[in-house]
């Protein structure tokens, strides 16, 4: 048996990279995963690969800054999987850029994207926690939330996450919901390879260079993070709750 049989998650983002590797871990765990990312199309590959492994998902397609797509989302995975308990706040962009550079919609496509997007999600998903008596959210942060050049806006939504975090685990600790971010470093993801190409920078070098400075002296991978999430969404880290746990290798 897995330590999440019969639980019912939902995980943004969850096309690639970390959402990707913790869809695919909660399942692996036992849970019933909705994949939701951009379009159906791109939860294909993950749902794929959680049904061939013996698990249980289905692909929702869901712009998480607009709250009539959220609602709609949500509603169906209560239908087809049951109430949703587990919320992974992880869907992300990036539009990098030095701040005289930075249009506004730079700006207001990231904070959407990380900030509203987990708002409305939470928003949607807590009802069904609340009436169970019982929920896990993890939001996505970022070692970003302390400052990184070139991502005002990134670094912003990360850090508003960390606050967004805590206040969630004050409101919602009464009704059996436990509320925690995890703020990853350096992980190899498509969007790190982004920011790499932002600067010019060949990726594998990026990442031997990124290793130097890193005290385990690697990168990190997509599992992870995920690993992590799953400890945070289970029952063993029922008393764990408005944290923020850096997975970054030791990175100071």
């Amino acid at each position: 048996m897995g330590r999440l049989d019969g639980r019912v998650a939902v995980v943004t983002g969850a096309g690639r990279g970390i959402g990707a590797a913790t869809a695919k871990r909660l399942a692996a765990d036992g849970a019933g995963v909705a994949v939701l990312d951009i379009s159906e199309e791109a939860t294909r590959e993950t749902v794929d690969s959680i049904r061939a492994a013996g698990g249980v998902a289905i692909g929702v397609g869901c712009d998480v800054s607009d709250a009539a797509q959220v609602e709609a989302a949500f509603a169906r995975v209560a239908a087809e999987l049951g109430p949703p308990v587990i919320l992974v706040n992880n869907a992300g962009i990036i539009r990098d850029n030095l701040l005289f550079k930075m249009s506004e919609d730079d700006w207001d496509r990231v904070m959407n994207v990380h900030l509203k997007g987990s708002f409305l999600c939470s928003r949607a998903a807590q009802r069904y926690m609340v009436e169970q008596r019982y929920g896990k959210i993890v939001n996505l942060s970022s070692t970003s939330a302390l400052g990184n050049r070139g991502q005002a806006n990134y670094s912003a939504a990360k850090a508003g996450l960390q606050g967004f975090t805590k206040t969630l685990a004050i409101e919602l600790g009464p009704f059996g919901i436990n509320v925690n971010a995890v703020a990853p470093g350096f992980i190899v993801t498509e969007m790190t390879r982004q920011t790499a190409q932002r600067v010019g920078v060949d990726f594998e070098e990026n990442q031997r260079r990124a290793a130097e400075r890193i005290p385990l002296r690697r990168v990190g991978q997509p599992e992870d993070v995920a690993n992590v999430i799953a400890f945070l969404v289970s029952d063993d880290a029922s008393y764990v709750s408005g944290q923020v746990i850096y997975i970054n290798g030791g990175t100071r």
